[in-house]
């Protein structure tokens, strides 16, 4: 049973006896072996097992030893065995390499028979091939030769093609005298057809004289096919003179002395080449192949002409070109090149081997003169959107011959550019005109806010000079118009918008609104109509309309004009101009709204403050504030209904101006008692409160008004709600008194802190030591007097100053 339980493997021995660890005690394993007294009668048995134990080890320990020794002399063994093996496989692969040698000797000695059979037919097949060429190429030649002289083009086609075929496989042999002699032969046959294919076409289509050219032929049509084999110099030639013959008779109608060639007859030009173009294909139409496209070469050379033609006389009789006349020519002109564009594909415009290339024109990537004009339709959208974006159809498909003639009337556009300048002055003119005939917006009616008409017309009139002048030219004359663009965005801005804002007036005369402002305090100001608030609403509309319209101009100007024109394409400045326009009337209805609260903030400053005995309603100053603010905003707000952003910065900058003023009167304000700042932290909080609300005040639908806005009121309320409760605060402590200022208002100085020494009414020699203490305490607070001294307003102060602040703060939530 010992041998069972005591020899199982080492490796589970080893995590199973305490022996084995590493952290073996003696004492504590023979404390375990023997834990009682009674345990020690088994003493020599278990000594006995352990010795059992020890020999056994030993046991394997000597086997292990032996078996490491027999181990070296195997392993040098199986070592000398393997180099055995390794040279006994190298005998055998050399025997291999012996062997498969002398097979490939054998192969080449077996097939060197068959390859010199190989090589002597592919020679042979070469020979014959060429013997066979040679007698189809002297064959060729014979009846090329012969077929010339008897005209027979249309034989001569076919074999001239054929032989100039086989010539090619002869190449390499021109230095054999026969194959030499041959080629000159093809030569000379080649040259001898194209002077003879001339002639024939010149004695058909003369250049000169009176004979008239004669009809189509089979001899010509086939001459043709012929040309297309022989030098591309002859197929010029014909067809430069079949041209300059269909021509002739149009340069002799349309001389420059003739009635019929000024602008106002230019219809029969083009009606003249229409009617060739039909006799052509009547006549001449199967007598040219098809890919010469002679129809399209006429019509092109044609163009050439007319614009050369139409470029002289013009340059002669400038001086009778009148706008009416140059835009008849030019639509006149226009509709026949998209004529063009529909008829022919315009291939024959990049083959600058045939025909001249039209000089300085471009060929643009969409064709402007099929877009169309802005129907009615699209005018009104324009009108109610402001937006030059309208719909637009499928582009048409470009056209090659765009410019090809109207080129010519781009160096007259100036008479185009100067009559839309005087155009557009005589509109402006009309604009002030009606202005002034209508009168300003009716208020109360649809027309109280809304954009002027008269924005509207003048951008509509400009998207029609801007698709007609893209249609006259893409270059420097858009940038002209432009420029005049540019000049009546500016007129209409300050004679149509800023001409218009209302003026106050006294008896002394016309003022500005801004110098009346500046009169003497407490004196009646003169406000804004109805009326007049209605039209500066009106004009801040329409100025906001052109702003985003003009931007929407520049982006439609770029697009139209040649893309290396695009970067002088600049309106920048127009939309500043119309920016202006929109803080101009922003800064009216302000000032307007400012100068009707003065009086209240005046009569605000002039009570006796130290004489209020109890703190009652609102005071009538508040009353009177809030009175205008209701009048005024509603106006302003629904008059400006589509323009929110701006009624938002009329907020903004009215609670930017009325705050700061309100504060300068609450300086003014001294010496003011207990009850009196309680009375005025009352009105403070009031007229904070109708603030906040002055975005929606009198709106049946309440906005929240935006975080920008009630920040800035909050921020400038607040600040005058503290500078009251350090007015209501004792004196005394004084480190008390000065603490407190600086934690309450955190843009303290000595400046501000002198003025709430004045409203509390403090003598000059009591103020000088305040102000000495918060010189030292301004610049870094100790940390001490902080902890001790600066407390809230109602915990240092006396019982009874505490307990009229909380009377003043339920007042204040019994209001609310």
């Amino acid at each position: 049973w010992w041998d069972e339980i005591y020899t199982p493997d080492i490796q589970s021995q080893s995590h199973q006896d305490p022996l084995d660890r590493a952290d073996f005690n003696a004492v504590e394993y023979i404390n375990t072996l023997f834990p009682t007294e009674q345990s020690l009668a088994n003493i020599d048995e278990v000594v006995n097992k352990i010795r059992l134990k020890i020999r056994r080890l030993d046991d394997n320990i000597r086997t292990v030893v032996r078996g490491q020794t027999n181990v070296g002399q195997d392993g040098r063994q199986a070592l000398e065995e393997a180099q055995k093996a390794i040279q006994q496989l190298f005998g055998k692969i050399k025997d291999i390499k012996d062997k498969a040698e002398k097979s490939e000797q054998m192969v080449k000695e077996i097939t060197r028979d068959i390859k010199q059979l190989d090589h002597a037919k592919r020679h042979l097949t070469t020979s014959i091939t060429t013997l066979n060429h040679l007698h189809m190429l002297a064959g060729g030649v014979d009846s090329l030769e012969a077929m010339t002289r008897r005209r027979q083009y249309g034989e001569v086609a076919n074999l001239l093609q054929g032989v100039m075929n086989v010539l090619e496989h002869f190449h390499k042999y021109m230095g054999i005298p026969q194959i030499r002699q041959l080629s000159e032969r093809v030569k000379a046959a080649q040259t001898e057809l194209g002077q003879q294919i001339l002639a024939d076409f010149e004695e058909a289509f003369p250049s000169q004289g009176t004979k008239r050219p004669g009809g189509p032929s089979n001899v010509l049509r086939d001459a043709c096919l012929v040309a297309n084999i022989l030098d591309p110099r002859i197929k010029q030639e014909i067809i430069k003179k079949f041209i300059k013959q269909h021509l002739s008779e149009y340069l002799v109608l349309f001389q420059e002395n003739q009635d019929v060639a000024w602008l106002d007859k230019i219809d029969r030009r083009y009606a003249w080449i229409k009617r060739q173009l039909v006799d052509y294909e009547e006549k001449y139409g199967r007598m040219f192949p098809r890919e010469w496209c002679m129809a399209e070469r006429i019509a092109v050379e044609f163009c050439h002409v007319t614009r050369t033609e139409l470029a002289k006389i013009m340059r002669t009789r400038a001086k009778e070109i009148e706008v009416k006349l140059l835009l008849f020519a030019i639509q006149r002109t226009t509709n026949f090149e998209g004529f063009l564009a529909k008829r022919f594909s315009g291939c024959t415009l990049t083959d600058g081997t045939l025909v001249r290339p039209p000089l300085g024109i471009s060929t643009p990537s969409t064709n402007p003169f099929l877009e169309d004009e802005p129907t009615p339709e699209m005018e009104e959208l324009a009108t109610e959107k402001g937006d030059l974006d309208q719909p637009k159809k499928p582009k048409a498909p470009d056209n090659p011959f765009h410019g090809i003639v109207s080129k010519c009337f781009e160096p007259h556009l100036y008479v185009y550019i100067e009559s839309q300048d005087k155009n557009l002055g005589e509109l402006i003119d009309r604009f002030v005109a009606d202005f002034k005939a209508q009168g300003p917006p009716k208020p109360n009616t649809d027309e109280g806010g809304a954009v002027l008409p008269s924005c509207a017309d003048l951008f509509v009139y400009y998207k029609k000079c801007m698709v007609q002048c893209s249609q006259l030219s893409t270059g420097e004359p858009m940038i002209a118009l432009t420029t005049i663009f540019q000049k009546y965005l500016r007129e209409y801005a300050w004679k149509i918008l800023s001409g218009n804002l209302p003026k106050t007036t006294t008896s002394s005369g016309g003022l500005t609104i801004s110098s009346l402002l500046k009169e003497k305090e407490g004196s009646e100001v003169a406000k804004f109509t109805l009326e007049e608030l209605c039209l500066i609403c009106s004009i801040l509309s329409t100025a906001e309309y052109c702003l985003a319209t003009t931007q929407q101009l520049e982006e439609k100007l770029k697009e139209k004009v040649d893309v290396s024109l695009i970067e002088r394409i600049n309106l920048t400045g127009e939309m500043d101009t119309f920016s202006t326009v929109i803080s101009s009337s922003i800064q009216l209805l302000v000032q307007d709204l400012d100068a009707a609260c003065d009086p209240a903030l005046t009569a605000m400053s002039k009570m006796q403050w130290q004489n209020v005995e109890h703190v009652g309603d609102q005071s009538p100053y508040v009353t009177s504030v809030i009175l205008h603010i209701k009048q005024n905003v509603p106006i302003i707000r629904d008059n400006l209904a589509s323009t929110r952003k701006y009624f938002t910065q009329f907020c903004i900058k009215f609670a930017n101006s009325f705050i700061p003023k309100f504060i300068t009167h609450l300086f003014k304000c001294k010496p003011i008692s207990m009850v009196g700042a309680e009375q005025l932290l009352l009105d403070t909080h009031s007229l904070k409160m109708v603030l906040l609300d002055l975005p929606s005040i009198g709106s049946q639908v309440v906005r929240k008004a935006p975080a920008s806005y009630t920040k800035i009121v909050v921020k400038g309320m607040t600040r005058a709600e503290m500078i009251l409760k350090v007015v209501m605060a004792p004196h005394e402590p004084l480190v008390v008194f000065v603490d407190n200022y600086i934690k309450l208002l955190t843009d303290c100085n000595t400046e501000t802190f002198q003025k709430i020494l004045d409203m509390k009414g403090l003598k000059r020699s009591e103020q000088s030591s305040m102000l000495e203490l918060l010189r030292q305490r301004l610049p870094a607070p100790p940390s001490g007097a902080e902890s001790s001294g600066s407390l809230s307003l109602t915990a240092p102060t006396p019982e009874q100053e505490s307990s009229r602040i909380r009377k003043l703060e339920k007042l204040i939530k019994k209001r609310l």
